[in-house]
């Protein structure tokens, strides 16, 4: 299943900003930065996501980006959240049907 797309940004676009969103809430959050904002906890190719109702942070390679089982979550973030506030890029699944997803897809 692909992410709708609701607004005028070509997914790519969405998904650069969504990411620049991630690393400037790590900023604000008190996570060690490099210059460019990038918090230095998360690799290159990878980005933070914050899952569960303790929104717990986990590091993800961005390829999960292309599996139609995470594009999903990331619709039904977007239903529940949207992609346009300040808590960062939150998945609304319980943290264990997270683990057990990404362990699958990798």
């Amino acid at each position: 299943m692909a992410i709708r797309k609701s607004s005028k940004l070509p997914q790519t676009a969405m998904i650069k900003q969504i990411l620049r969103r991630c690393s400037s809430l790590g900023k604000r959050n008190g996570y060690d930065v490099e210059e460019d904002g990038l918090p230095l906890d998360v690799p290159k190719g990878h980005f933070p996501v914050y899952v569960g109702e303790n929104r717990t942070r986990y590091i993800v390679p961005i390829s999960l980006l292309s599996h139609p089982e995470f594009q999903c979550l990331l619709q039904r973030a977007e239903e529940e959240f949207g992609f346009d506030h300040e808590k960062g890029l939150t998945i609304p699944c319980e943290e264990v049907v997270f683990r057990s997803l990404t362990s699958m897809v990798r």
